[in-house]
C-alpha cells in the first residue's frame, strides 16, 4: 500500500500553529478569511476557533459589519496568553530573554555562568524565572556544543555538561517543550530569520564567531541549517589548514604569515577557511561579529581571500550582532514551539 497516513497530533499541532500565526500576523480576521487563507474547510476553523477561545487565547474584537445577512464575529489574538523563555549560556554569564507571542520582550537580564557550575545551578534560574512568569510555555537553549536533538554530544571545557540529554532533561524537571541548539547555528537562523524569512531567496550564509569557547560556524544551505551526519557541523577548530595547525591552533598562534595583508596569521587562517566555504559550499555571504570584527578587517579578509580562490566566487563580507542574532534565532525557536502547542496545554 503506498502512502502514509498523517500523525493527528501533527495535523492538529500544524493548523493550531498556522491559525495563531494568522492571527497574529493579520492582527484580527473573520473564520472565512481564515479558511480562505489556510486552505482548511470552515468547520475545522470554527472547532479550533473554539478551543482557543476557552483557552483564552482569543480577543473579542467588534463584529464586521453586516452586508445583509447575520455579521461575522471577528477574532484577534492574546499575545500575553503564552509567554518564551530563551537563555543562551557563555563561559562568563548566562543571558534570557522572556517574550510574548508577538515577540514583545517582557524580561531581560544576565545571571552568573552555569556553565561554569553544574546543572542544579541551571535548574535554579529556569525555576526562578518561571516562578516569576507563570505563563512560560516554551523555553530554548543556546549552547557553545554540538547538539544532536537536545543532547550535548561535543561541549570542550565543561565536562559535566559532556553527552548531557539537556532537552529531555528540561522536558523532565519542568513540564515545558524545549528546545536546544548549538549557538550557531541559532545565530545564523537568527540573522536568517531577520532578514529573508519572507524573501524569496533562500540563501547559503556561513556566520563565523571567534567568542568566548573557541571559534565556531553555523551553516546555512538553501535556507535550511546544515547539521551533519553526527550533528558536527560547523565545529570548524578541526579545519587543517597549515601543516602544523589546524584552524583552532592558527587563531591561537602568534606567528606572522607573508600571505596575509598584515603579517597576521589570524587574517591568513580566516582567509584560507573562508575559501574553503567558497570552494565546497559557494555561498551568498559570510558573517562575522561586529563585536570582533570591523569594515577595515573586511576589507583585509576579502584581499586575502582572493589569493586563494577568484574574487568573483567569493561571498558578500557581513557585519551583523552577534548576540541580537543568537536571541532572535533562540526567540524564533521557542516562538515555534510555543504557536505548536496544543490549545490550553502541551
Amino acid at each position: 500500500m503506498n502512502g502514509s497516513i498523517a500523525d493527528p497530533k501533527a495535523v492538529r499541532r500544524t493548523i493550531l500553529r498556522n491559525l495563531r500565526s494568522a492571527l497574529l500576523e493579520l492582527g484580527s480576521a473573520t473564520k472565512a478569511e481564515l479558511s480562505d487563507r489556510l486552505g482548511v474547510s470552515f468547520p475545522t476553523v470554527s472547532k479550533f476557533l473554539g478551543q482557543m477561545e476557552k483557552a483564552g487565547e482569543l480577543l473579542p474584537v467588534q463584529l464586521d459589519d453586516s452586508s445583509g445577512g447575520r455579521r461575522a464575529n471577528r477574532y484577534s489574538y492574546n499575545p500575553e496568553v503564552m509567554l518564551g523563555l530563551a537563555l543562551f549560556l557563555e563561559r562568563t554569564e548566562t543571558s534570557y530573554i522572556v517574550f510574548n507571542c508577538a515577540g514583545e520582550v517582557k524580561d531581560q537580564g544576565h545571571a552568573a555562568s552555569v556553565l561554569t557550575a553544574d546543572i542544579t545551578d541551571f535548574d535554579a534560574l529556569i525555576a526562578a524565572l518561571v516562578n516569576k512568569h507563570p505563563q512560560i510555555s516554551a523555553v530554548s537553549v543556546g549552547v557553545p556544543a554540538a547538539v544532536n536533538n537536545g543532547r550535548l554530544i561535543y561541549i570542550p571545557e565543561y565536562e559535566q555538561f559532556h553527552d548531557l540529554d539537556l532537552k529531555a532533561h528540561c522536558e523532565q524537571r519542568f513540564q515545558l517543550p524545549t528546545v536546544i541548539e548549538n549557538d550557531m547555528n541559532a545565530a545564523v537562523y537568527g540573522y536568517y530569520m531577520a532578514r529573508h524569512q519572507r524573501s524569496k531567496l533562500q540563501p547559503s550564509l556561513v556566520y563565523l564567531y571567534f567568542g568566548q569557547n573557541g571559534p565556531g560556524s553555523g551553516i546555512m544551505l538553501d535556507g535550511n541549517i546544515m547539521r551533519g551526519s553526527s550533528f558536527f557541523s560547523g565545529e570548524v577548530s578541526f579545519v587543517p589548514l597549515y601543516d602544523q595547525y589546524n584552524f583552532g591552533e592558527a587563531m591561537r598562534a602568534s606567528h606572522p604569515h607573508p600571505r596575509s595583508p598584515d603579517g597576521d596569521l589570524s587574517v591568513d587562517a580566516v582567509a584560507r577557511l573562508i575559501a574553503v566555504f567558497a570552494a565546497v559550499l559557494n555561498p551568498h555571504g559570510v558573517i562575522l561579529s561586529r563585536h570582533e570584527a570591523n569594515e577595515g578587517l573586511l576589507a583585509q579578509l576579502e584581499a586575502a581571500s582572493q589569493a586563494y580562490i577568484p574574487r568573483e566566487h567569493l561571498p558578500a563580507f557581513i557585519l551583523s550582532d552577534w548576540e541580537q542574532d543568537y536571541l532572535y534565532g533562540l526567540q524564533g525557536l521557542s516562538l515555534d514551539l510555543m504557536l505548536s502547542r496544543e490549545a490550553g496545554g502541551n
